[in-house]
C-alpha cells in the first residue's frame, strides 16, 4: 500500500520527510477503517520501501524510531475503533532497496523487542522472501514457531537462480511438506492461513492457466499437509532429535539445561575428560526417510 507512489521514494514509516510520514499514517488509518468495516481478521505490514540505498545519507536510529512509532500508532488506533484482529509483519530482505529493515524473522523480532512491540505482532512468512534472505522457508517458519511469533503464510516460491521476488505458485512437495510440518508443530493456524501471494508466468496467457496454478498450489500444500501429519504421528524427527540431545538430560548435561552450573565447574569437568565422542548426524538417512514418507503417503 505504501509502496508504488513516488511519494514513498525514500520510504513511508522510515521516510526523511515528515509530510510523507503523515500521509503514510493517513493511508494506514483508512485501511484499518476499511478492514474493520469488512470484519477483517488480520492486518499485514510489508515494508516494501522501509530501507535504505546508502548509509551515507541515512539516520538509521531516527528511521527505526519512526517506524516503531508508526506501528505503535496503528495498534493504538485499532483499539480505538474496536479492531481486534491480529497484526502481522512480513519479513523481506531486499528489492527495491539495498537493505530493508524487515530483512528476516530474526531481524524483525529484534526490532520488535527493542521497541516493546513483541506482543503486538506476529509474522506473516513468505516462502519467496525466505529464500531471498538466504534462508529456507522451513528455517523462517521454525524460527517464528520456537519464538512464539508464527502467524500466517504467503504460500509461493521463487526461482533460486534469480535474485528477485518472482512470486511463483508453489509446486515443490518437499518444501510444502517441511512448511506444513512447522505449521502443525506450531499448533496449526490460530490466526491467518495460506495466502497464495503468487501469479502466473508472463507467457501463461490463458485464463485456464490461472486455474491450473491455483489447483496445483492447493494440491501441493494438501499433499504436504498429509505427509507432515504422518511424520508427526510417527514422531519420526522428534524421536531422532530427542536421542541426539539426550546428553542434556543427565549428569553434567541436565545441570547445563537447568542453568544450575558455573563456568568454573564446567571447566573443571572438561579437564576430567579423556576423550570427547560425537555421534553422526545421519543427515542423508533422514533425507531418505523424508523422501520415503513423501512417496508413500496418500
Amino acid at each position: 500500500m505504501l509502496f508504488r507512489s513516488k511519494r514513498f521514494l525514500h520510504g513511508a514509516g522510515t521516510t526523511c520527510n515528515a509530510d510523507v510520514f503523515a500521509w503514510s499514517a493517513a493511508q494506514i488509518k483508512k485501511a484499518l477503517d476499511i478492514t474493520k468495516k469488512l470484519n477483517g481478521e488480520g492486518y499485514v505490514f510489508w515494508g516494501g520501501r522501509e530501507g535504505y540505498e546508502t548509509l551515507l545519507n541515512t539516520n538509521m536510529k531516527l528511521e527505526l524510531d519512526n517506524l516503531a512509532c508508526l506501528l505503535n500508532l496503528a495498534t493504538e488506533y485499532a483499539k480505538e475503533i474496536g479492531f481486534n484482529g491480529q497484526f502481522y509483519i512480513e519479513p523481506k530482505p531486499k528489492e527495491p532497496t539495498k537493505h530493508q529493515y524487515d530483512f528476516d524473522v530474526a531481524t524483525v523480532m529484534n526490532f520488535l523487542r527493542a521497541y516493546g512491540l513483541e506482543n503486538k505482532f506476529k509474522m506473516n512468512i513468505e516462502a519467496n522472501h525466505a529464500t531471498l534472505a538466504g534462508h529456507t522457508f522451513q528455517h523462517e517458519l521454525r524460527l517464528a514457531r520456537v519464538n512464539g511469533v508464527f502467524g500466517s503464510v504467503d504460500a509461493n516460491r521463487g526461482d533460486l537462480l534469480l535474485g528477485w521476488d518472482t512470486d511463483q505458485f508453489p509446486t515443490d512437495i518437499y518444501d510444502a511438506t517441511l512448511a506444513m510440518y512447522e505449521i502443525l508443530m506450531a499448533g496449526g493456524f490460530t490466526t491467518g492461513g495460506l495466502n497464495f501471494d503468487a501469479k502466473v508466468r508472463r507467457a501463461s496467457t490463458d485464463t485456464l492457466d490461472l486455474f491450473y496454478a491455483y489447483i496445483g498450489g492447493m494440491d501441493t500444500f494438501a499433499k504436504g499437509l498429509k505427509v507432515a501429519a504422518k511424520l508427526i504421528e510417527d514422531k519420526v524427527f522428534e524421536n531422532i532429535i530427542e536421542k541426539r540431545y539426550e546428553s542434556f538430560k543427565s549428569e553434567i548435561g541436565i545441570k547445563i539445561s537447568e542453568k544450575n552450573i558455573t563456568l568454573k565447574e564446567l571447566s573443571d569437568y572438561a579437564l576430567t575428560l579423556k576423550e570427547v565422542k560425537n555421534t553422526s548426524g545421519r543427515q542423508e538417512m533422514l533425507e531418505n526417510i523424508l523422501n520415503n514418507y513423501i512417496f508413500k503417503t496418500n
